[in-house]
């Protein structure tokens, strides 16, 4: 039996080329997973890429896209704060207030869009520019305080900087983000991106900038101290103990000809067991069983009172109490 086609039967009220090219996408994203209904997700964006917002045909067509009833498709769409539920501005602006851009100035931030724009959270200006949000965590916390256009960084921001970027947008003028892309799309087209159908922007300017990348430069720093930030150099830290971006610690096993506070005999800070001495092969180091039986170990521990090994000791772990008489033993 042949299916009735899509628009036919749609309940979705799209117009017949909106849900062509609706339906073909959502071929593509339900081909992507060995469970089509594994695509909803995606496929929310899809539909929030056409009509700003998850809309009721777009939860009907999604429903009959992947097999599953609107209240499913509902229970997902409201548990995701990226899928909204009314129409959404051209720019979510969304302000970190979560511990540390709070402590560094979200929260000011936050109330200083507020008035300006003269809306609260998840409200849209009457011109529908922009939607202000609060966010819990923009994941940017090296930038602190920070505020994200669609999901772009603009790091270390101000009240006054933040209120000045807002103007911007509402001028409509092109606005570029701190890091990433060289400019901030539409909320339509950033809905679409994450839809899983990229628009070429994503290797654009800089993502990881130098508050990122702080503690890597500090721990070449401090293995270059040992080998000159080489782990195949002669005393540097072993690569298969020690990454090659850690210092080595006291009695940390090292490489064979690395200086060793005891001589002779090998021990935890001389030659690794399993490597010849004097022939310079690179043999695998044993790797270091781990200590057991020690005051913090409950792999082999012993028992600590002589009640331990007696049903009748006392639950503080103390000597146990004597067995009571039983009497009657010959009735048994």
């Amino acid at each position: 039996m042949t299916a009735e086609p899509t628009s036919a039967r749609s309940q979705a009220r799209y117009d017949a080329e909106t849900l062509a090219s609706l339906t073909a996408d959502a071929a593509q994203i339900m081909a992507r997973y060995p469970d089509p209904r594994s695509g909803l997700l995606p496929m929310l964006h899809l539909v929030q890429s056409v009509d700003g917002y998850v809309s009721r045909d777009g939860i009907m067509f999604c429903a009959e896209q992947l097999g599953m009833t609107a209240a499913e498709v509902s229970a997902v769409a409201t548990f995701y704060t990226q899928y909204k539920r009314h129409p959404n501005g051209t720019y979510t602006v969304g302000v970190c207030t979560n511990t540390l851009c709070a402590v560094m100035g979200g929260d000011a931030i936050f109330e200083e869009l507020s008035e300006h724009l003269g809306v609260g959270h998840d409200e849209t200006t009457e011109d529908g520019a922009i939607t202000l949000e609060r966010v819990e965590c923009n994941a940017a916390c090296d930038y602190a305080p920070v505020v994200m256009v669609n999901w772009e960084f603009f790091d270390n921001q101000t009240p006054e900087s933040a209120a000045a970027l807002t103007d911007r947008l509402r001028l409509g003028e092109d606005v570029a983000p701190t890091r990433g892309a060289s400019s901030v799309c539409s909320f339509k087209r950033m809905s679409r991106v994450l839809a899983g159908f990229p628009d070429g922007r994503a290797d654009e300017g800089e993502t990881a900038g130098a508050p990122t990348l702080a503690g890597l430069r500090l721990a070449r720093a401090a293995s270059g101290s040992v080998g000159e930030g080489d782990p195949s150099s002669p005393g540097a830290p072993s690569a298969s103990v020690v990454p090659p971006s850690a210092p080595a610690r006291p009695g940390q096993p090292g490489d064979e000809g690395s200086p060793s506070p005891t001589s002779g005999a090998a021990s935890a800070s001389g030659p690794a067991a399993g490597r010849a001495p004097g022939t310079g092969e690179e043999q695998q180091e044993a790797e270091v069983p781990p200590e057991t039986g020690a005051e913090r170990s409950s792999a082999e521990r012993k028992p600590a009172a002589t009640g331990d090994e007696s049903p009748g000791r006392s639950p503080s772990g103390g000597k146990a109490d004597p067995e009571p008489e039983r009497k009657g033993r010959d009735d048994d």
